[in-house]
């Protein structure tokens, strides 16, 4: 809707409609998107502390860890510039893949976007499971960032559109909550194949297996209503709305997504259109809620867990293991945004988990001051470390009831159709420039900022905290297409968002 203009009736209207399975399988199956990422999260850091992984492609890596000579502190005993490319490749190439994919996915649909994501994915992870050379691996890497760069683009808003708005929330957060299973089943099979001499060929190499799925999957998946109007195809577009909704009188709403539709053509570059004064809140969104996601600090705690734990001497199995218990964490207490995020709304989790995620790393930081202090000599006690891991599981928590699945969700429901590809793109963009940036510099400033680090983090937690105090109006039970008068209530963002009126016929015009 060109210009803010809004195709509705009454603010907050419901369509008429029920909850059907078909609605629900199909969500579960686009979700899948969510494990390539979550796999590949979890997965990095544990093959980095593989010793045999080391040996072969980062022999000086290596030889640092295990240096006994005292010269080395343990926070910098991981920092290789080479090492941090291997992990953060992907990001990067990811940011290139959701400029292309936006584009994917408002011309092809979005199932489009989610097979070509799973095909580049599965080369990757095959690649990546028989590297015999460092570029062969970076290689493999960069084809994993094109699928997931894709899948990011084109999941979330999947979900969204698919869902019914009562209940979008919930399924949408399907998708955070296959990137924790992802983390979670990562985690579990670097612990297995951590002994094994080439273990980490077969860490790498069952990537294949989320990506052959969601290959598989897509192909049985409607395209959504909104997409199959933008694309032409109004009738089937109409008989998958009947299907999603359960009803037959699907002709209020689906006037409405054709509206929509009419009002997104008349946009002939929507980058362009994103950043005009009445699409300054969503735009605003879209870039601010990644950069702060990446900002919690949590990616340090996902893909590097392993080598965190390990260089505050939790020792090789004990590290992983701890990673398995994050991971567990994170996959519950998913499940208590899924089960409350449509219920208590999106503010009041973005709030809770900002407070909660600020205690524990302010403690974490404090911990490892007083132990390590700015020499890096020290070491943990059984109950001591123990009592680290509870307060990182107690962060991890927080996060995964909060910014990480409203990460995703909110960024895919606040935009009209005519800038919604836009809006996802540079969500995904954003995301992956600044995991990129996190993974690229994390080791380097464990090294120099030592347990300043987690200050450093726990200072932009307290910032966003206050940006969603501030600016954030509540989204929840809002049909998509009506969200600019969520807008045009705020306090601050009514001024960038046109008035509108309802005219004879229902429509409403600027």
């Amino acid at each position: 809707m060109a210009g803010g203009v809004l195709v509705a009736s009454t603010n907050g209207r419901q369509y008429d409609g029920k909850v059907t399975m078909f609605v629900l399988v199909t969500c579960l199956v686009a979700a899948m998107g969510g494990l390539l990422f979550g796999y590949d999260l979890g997965i990095t850091g544990g093959v980095t502390s593989m010793e045999p992984f080391l040996v072969k492609f980062f022999p000086g890596v290596y030889k640092q860890m295990k240096d006994e000579s005292g010269h080395e502190s343990q926070y910098c005993k991981f920092d290789n510039e080479l090492l941090t490319l291997f992990t953060s490749s992907l990001y990067l190439a990811a940011l290139v893949a959701s400029l292309f994919a936006s584009i994917t996915t408002r011309m092809l649909g979005r199932k489009a976007s989610m097979f070509a994501g799973g095909l580049f994915f599965l080369v990757g992870a095959l690649l990546n499971g028989f590297a015999v050379n460092i570029e062969m691996l970076i290689i493999g890497r960069i084809l994993l960032g094109f699928g997931v760069g894709y899948c990011n683009q084109s999941v979330p808003v999947y979900l969204s559109e698919m869902a019914p708005a009562k209940i979008r929330g919930a399924l949408n957060m399907g998708f955070q909550m296959m990137i924790t299973i992802g983390i979670l089943g990562a985690n579990i099979i670097n612990y297995f194949t951590s002994n094994i001499e080439s273990g980490w060929r077969i860490s790498l190499g069952i990537g294949a297996v989320p990506a052959i799925l969601l290959c598989i999957g897509s192909f049985f998946l409607g395209d959504t209503p909104n997409s199959m109007i933008e694309r032409g195809q109004r009738e089937g577009a109409k008989k998958m709305l009947q299907k999603i909704r359960g009803i037959d009188n699907v002709d209020e709403e689906f006037q409405d997504l054709i509206d929509a539709s009419e009002e997104a053509k008349k946009v002939e570059h929507p980058w362009k259109n994103i950043t005009q004064l009445r699409y300054r809140p969503q735009l605003t969104f879209c870039s601010l809620i990644p950069f702060f996601q990446q900002l919690t600090g949590i990616n340090v705690i996902m893909f590097y867990a392993p080598v965190l734990f390990k260089t505050l001497g939790f020792g090789n199995d004990a590290s992983l293991m701890s990673s398995v218990i994050t991971g567990g964490v994170n996959v519950v207490a998913t499940f208590v945004s899924i089960f409350t995020v449509d219920k208590f709304g999106r503010k009041i989790l973005f709030l809770e988990g900002g407070v909660q995620m600020f205690i524990c790393q302010i403690v974490v930081g404090s911990m490892i001051a007083i132990k390590f202090g700015v020499s890096g000599e020290g070491s943990f006690t059984h109950s001591e470390a123990n009592l680290l891991l509870f307060f990182i599981c107690a962060y991890v928590a927080a996060y995964a009831w909060s910014w990480g699945p409203l990460g995703w969700l909110v960024p895919s429901e606040i935009c009209s159709l005519e800038v919604r590809s836009a809006g996802q793109a540079t969500n995904v963009a954003v995301n992956m420039l600044f995991t990129f940036v996190i993974a690229q510099v994390f080791l380097t400033m464990l090294c120099h900022l030592k347990f300043g680090l987690f200050f450093f983090f726990a200072g932009f937690v307290l910032i966003m905290t206050i940006f969603i105090v501030m600016f954030f109006p509540e989204t929840n039970n809002v049909p998509i297409e009506e969200m600019n008068k969520v807008w045009k209530s705020h306090w601050f963002w009514t001024k960038f968002v046109p008035d509108v009126v309802v005219d004879h016929d229902h429509k409403v015009v600027v």
